[in-house]
């Protein structure tokens, strides 16, 4: 019986060592770093900063572009908002970024620290349910009420800033033709509870 098993053995060891070594698992190539709209950023980040006080609200949103991450129409890298919990009387900034970056940038959502809040000029506290038009829509209303400003200018990086002013009853966003609302000479106002175009400020 011995003398049998020992060739099958033998037989089986070749057996394995002859088989071919199997080719290794491809990599995917990692996913592009993808921009998202202003409501999609801003509900991330709310769904975060709910943990930090209940009654929070609204007081600014805007946009962050970044050379990593190709921004897309009504888009950014990255997000900026400013909560503020009335009870408490305290604000807290919160970021969203698709990466690492420079400007205290972390990927996903982060929480800055807590400081104190009193109403400062006309800008006000909103309340999330009022964020009802997201920022790609938004970019089309512009764009639409801008074709020949976009013409004669087809280059300057657009921001978008979003804010509730005693100028309007629902919050607006503002879309800018330029780095920032100090730098520009054009931008757009378009309701975000409705989506309807409000006024150009140049």
């Amino acid at each position: 019986m011995k003398r049998l098993l020992a060739p099958v053995t033998i037989l089986l060891a070749l057996a394995a060592c002859s088989e071919a070594p199997k080719p290794a698992a491809k990599k995917e190539p990692p996913k592009p770093l993808e921009p998202i709209t202003g409501r999609h950023a801003f509900h991330s980040m709310y769904a975060a900063a709910r943990g930090w006080a209940a009654d929070i609200q609204g007081l600014q949103l805007k946009s962050i572009q970044l050379p990593e991450v190709k921004a897309g129409p009504g888009t950014a890298g990255a997000w900026q908002a400013i909560f503020v919990s009335p009870s408490r009387g305290r604000a807290r900034t919160y970021t969203w970024s698709a990466v690492e970056s420079p400007g205290n940038l972390h990927k996903g959502v982060f929480a800055g620290p807590e400081e104190t809040y009193t109403q400062r000029g006309q800008v006000k506290p909103f309340l999330i349910a009022a964020l009802k038009t997201d920022s790609d829509e938004v970019y089309k209303t512009a764009l639409a009420k801008s074709a020949e400003y976009v013409k004669k200018n087809p280059d300057l990086p657009i921001n978008l800033q979003l804010e509730l002013t005693a100028q309007f009853p629902n919050p607006s966003w503002r879309v800018i033709w330029g780095e920032s609302i100090s730098r520009s000479n054009y931008s757009i106002l378009v309701d975000a509870s409705t989506g309807d175009y409000k006024q150009t400020l140049r």
